[in-house]
């Protein structure tokens, strides 16, 4: 598991074991309590480089790093009965440096859709796939069945600069 970063060392069930305290009935109510949720880094709530929240504690403290966030919603969508995937990879969104995340991807109506849960408006967190994919390099990614995977982009991260691009 340590393809999706340095802090998921916990099979991914467990992100669904316990009670959560917060309930939403549809995604606007998902995003609307992402949106007043903080982004803090795990160095600076933790003391630790890389720390995965259960969504419990997420609930509870209200912030934490794009992986707590992509966690709670990724367990709400699955909750609501979305076929959703967890990812890990890079984000390169325009205008900014590249940089390691995790985000949510799910199928709505025949259609799939990027969940960017610490996007600060609702535009931005919720857009169709064919648009927002050209910002998203996913190296992993576990589904709703938690049945885990890799995409080519991991691989290419590893490629060796002398065989080519």
């Amino acid at each position: 598991m340590q393809t999706f970063g340095r802090g998921s060392y916990r099979p991914f069930p467990w992100y669904f074991e316990g009670e959560c305290q917060v309930s939403v009935s549809n995604l606007d109510e998902l995003c609307e309590w992402l949106l007043e949720c903080e982004y803090a880094h795990d160095e600076a709530l933790f003391n630790d480089a890389d720390f995965w929240q259960h969504p419990r504690t997420f609930e509870h403290l209200r912030k934490g790093d794009c992986e707590d966030h992509a966690l709670w919603a990724w367990r709400k969508l699955v909750e609501l009965g979305y076929e959703a995937e967890l990812l890990s990879g890079i984000w390169h969104p325009h205008g900014d440096e590249p940089g390691g995340h995790v985000w949510v991807r799910f199928k709505k109506d025949d259609a799939d859709f990027i969940l960017e849960t610490v996007g600060r408006n609702r535009e931005r967190m919720i857009r169709p796939f064919t648009e927002a994919k050209v910002e998203y390099i996913p190296h992993a990614g576990v589904d709703h069945q938690f049945q885990r995977f890799a995409y080519f982009g991991y691989m290419r991260t590893f490629r060796s600069p002398s065989r080519g691009a």
